[in-house]
């Protein structure tokens, strides 16, 4: 008797939910190949778009991973199991380590646009935070920067994506600003042919556009001078330092003053 109460029941149950079972799994085989050839689109995509490979993995698996639990919150209500209580569950801990992640969260949400829009590559001088250097790394979380005093600075990717950046390398050229002071008995005419010909002469000063010089400032004891030659941005400190030393040397040869401050001191007899 027993037997045959079990068997009714289960016959019942059958009878019942057996459709709803058979349609959920059906839905759950059929959106589970659905999702995996949308992420494997996906990743083709990223990759065609020349996304970050440790991003792009890291964005499919994310996306894999949300479908899937949608897809098994929609199963699960189609079989009759109530899944408000688990929804309000996995919204309250995903918004506890919303919180708790914060700080990261922005950090990756600024490498994510950072890679996306590209404001700067790997290997681009670059300001910012304070910072100037060559682009080591962009990871997911940070931008590594390399310092022209060789110094390894790591920058979090929500400062960046939310501050200034100067790239000196998109243009492929930039100015090496640099000023030259010279005594107001100088020839400005010279002084200037000369630093001039002393650019023109370094084999990284660029051609084009061409090497300016012009008076910036009348100083209080110099007539001060904007020397300004382009360089390729891998090439700014070289020719930074070699135009400030090879300057020098010219208006030496020149015999042009470079002046410095001077203090006359008269000393009076008190006798």
């Amino acid at each position: 008797m027993n037997f045959e109460k079990y068997t009714a029941q289960i016959f019942d149950y059958f009878s019942i939910y057996g459709t709803k079972v058979l349609l959920a799994l059906v839905v759950l085989i059929v959106g589970i190949m659905i999702i995996n050839r949308l992420t494997r689109l996906t990743g083709k995509i990223m990759k065609r778009n020349q996304l970050d490979i440790s991003l792009s993995s890291f964005l499919v698996s994310l996306i894999n991973i949300l479908l899937k639990a949608l897809l098994i919150i929609s199963v699960a209500s189609m079989v009759g199991i109530e899944t408000t209580s688990f929804v309000a569950i996995i919204g309250a801990a995903g918004l506890a380590v919303g919180l708790a992640l914060q700080g990261t969260l922005a950090n990756f949400a600024g490498g994510v646009l950072i890679l996306i829009f590209k404001p700067y590559k790997v290997g681009d001088l670059i300001e910012t935070q304070g910072y100037t250097g060559n682009v080591k790394e962009i990871q997911i979380f940070v931008t590594v920067l390399l310092t022209p005093e060789n110094k390894t600075v790591i920058i979090p990717n929500g400062a960046i994506s939310n501050g200034s950046i100067t790239n000196y390398t998109t243009q492929g050229i930039i100015r090496v600003d640099l000023t030259m002071g010279i005594s107001y008995s100088a020839d400005i005419k010279q002084a200037k042919s000369v630093l001039i010909e002393a650019m023109q002469k370094h084999p990284k000063v660029l051609k084009n556009p061409e090497p300016f010089v012009g008076v910036s400032e009348l100083g209080e004891s110099a007539v001060k001078l904007a020397v300004r030659p382009y360089s390729k941005p891998e090439d700014y400190w070289t020719v930074y330092f070699d135009i400030y030393e090879q300057a020098k040397v010219a208006l030496n040869q020149a015999h042009i003053e470079i002046p410095f401050p001077q203090m006359e001191v008269l000393m009076k007899n008190s006798k």
